[in-house]
């Protein structure tokens, strides 16, 4: 019955649009597609299910590894979306082996962004593996991948190989520096991307060397403008009935999120530079060292530079005019933020917490990653959260980072072994014979089944 109402909602929203051979297609696949993914299937000792979130009855074909990649099919996957993830059968994604850290024989690395993920592990170089890919692309809804441009291609499963294929198919790359241009077929990874798009350059202490952001935000941010990215083209296929290319970058995503330095400099002509944790153009918004640690805080308004000088007891500072305006105080930075210093550094973290308590500028501690998992609102926020792995039992996993008011956005199934799932998904969604499947296995073109 929930199929059939899903598959006479599907066809009432394509009503209206124009039939094109996507179209038709599209509908052909899915009435075929869904009469599968909406099943509930148990798979050793977990239950995978997709109808219980806002992306339920979409199938991801995720050939990505390392980082931005699968962040962005965990995001989906976060969302309902079915992540089914393609991995090499020697050795799975590389950051499997990316540790110490492990726990048991999974590292860290690889269990922080591969939950809710179902893993086959195939072999793309062989024929049979690559007639499995296009099988598994005539029935899924994306397609996302992460390899050097053009490798793909030649091995048959690039776009231009699929749409033809599977017209409905969203394909989704992210490289390093796009499918084109001087440094296209370049290994992309985010510190090189950071680099080249000027991030490495401002950030650090003034005057000091170039320093990397304490965890990958180029590939990070890339995984979301890829997800994002995807929502849209599925979208734009309701409408079309047919799927697209998306091509994603790092360096292209590290330039877009250059925002007000870029702009400073191609409208200003400014030239950026490293400010340690404070701000080029609002001052006070930096780090302050207390006699114990550091806080930050900042005063973004003459009301909260007023409340600010008030609240620790620098009322003098309100009437000097070198102080009065926001202009005036980036101007004479350097006597303000050592007058600001001084009293800070007077009291412990703790002491300046309780006496800021409740002011209307913004302030915080500057938090160590265990004390950042101890604060009051990341507990409130319930962002630990424990799930059975099903070869090294609980594992502690970061909460999906926003809500619904009535669909589900939640961790569903641990991060998978690799080959987990390649026996369900050849038999249960490819419809596979067992004898194929045992074949496929002894030619060596599977890993899992």
């Amino acid at each position: 019955m929930r199929v059939q109402m899903h598959m006479q909602a599907w066809q009432h929203l394509l009503q209206g649009f124009i039939m094109t051979p996507c179209t038709r297609l599209l509908v052909k696949m899915n009435s075929r597609r869904h009469c599968h993914s909406f099943q509930s299937t148990n798979v050793g000792d977990n239950k995978y299910t997709t109808h219980d979130g806002p992306l339920s009855g979409i199938r991801v074909i995720d050939l990505t590894r390392i980082l931005a990649g699968p962040f962005a099919t965990m995001v989906l996957g976060d969302f309902g979306a079915e992540i089914i993830k393609v991995e090499r059968p020697d050795k799975g994604d590389e950051t499997r082996s990316w540790g110490p850290p492990f726990l048991g024989t999974e590292s860290c690395y690889f269990l922080s962004v591969n939950r809710n993920k179902k893993s086959i592990a195939v072999n793309l170089k062989h024929p049979e593996g690559v007639s499995v890919m296009h099988d598994l692309a005539k029935c899924s809804d994306v397609l996302i991948e992460n390899y050097i441009p053009g490798v793909l291609d030649r091995l048959g499963l690039g776009y231009d190989k699929l749409k033809v294929v599977a017209p409905h198919l969203v394909y989704c790359t992210i490289s390093g520096y796009g499918s084109s241009g001087p440094y296209h077929n370049r290994p992309g990874y985010d510190v090189m991307a950071a680099s080249v798009g000027g991030l490495l350059g401002v950030t650090g202490p003034e005057g000091g060397e170039p320093c990397k952001v304490g965890v990958a935000m180029t590939d990070l941010t890339t995984g979301l403008y890829a997800h994002g990215a995807i929502m849209a083209a599925l979208l734009d296929r309701q409408k079309t009935g047919c799927g697209q290319k998306v091509d994603c970058s790092l360096l292209a995503t590290q330039i877009s999120c250059m925002v007000n330095l870029a702009s400073n400099f191609l409208n200003g002509g400014k030239e950026a530079k490293k400010w340690g944790t404070a701000h080029e153009s609002i001052v006070p918004y930096q780090a302050f060292p207390t006699n114990d640690g550091c806080l930050t805080v900042g005063a973004l308004s003459n009301k909260q530079f007023s409340a600010l000088c008030q609240t620790i007891g620098l009322e003098n500072l309100l009437q000097d005019e070198r102080f009065s305006t926001n202009a005036l105080r980036v101007t004479n930075r350097v006597a303000l933020i050592s007058a600001l210093s001084q009293t800070f550094q007077q009291k412990s973290t703790k002491e300046w917490l309780a006496i800021l308590d409740g002011c209307s500028f913004p302030y915080a501690p500057i938090n160590s990653i265990s004390q950042a998992f101890s604060d009051p609102q990341v507990i409130h926020d319930q962002m630990i959260q424990i799930i059975e792995h099903p070869s090294i039992g609980e594992i502690k996993q970061v909460a999906p980072a926003v809500s619904f008011s009535s669909s589900l956005n939640k961790i569903r199934t641990a991060p998978p072994v690799l080959g987990q799932h390649t026996r369900y998904v050849l038999l249960d969604i490819l419809q596979y014979s067992v004898e194929k499947v045992e074949e496929l296995k002894k030619q060596g073109v599977i890993y899992g089944a």
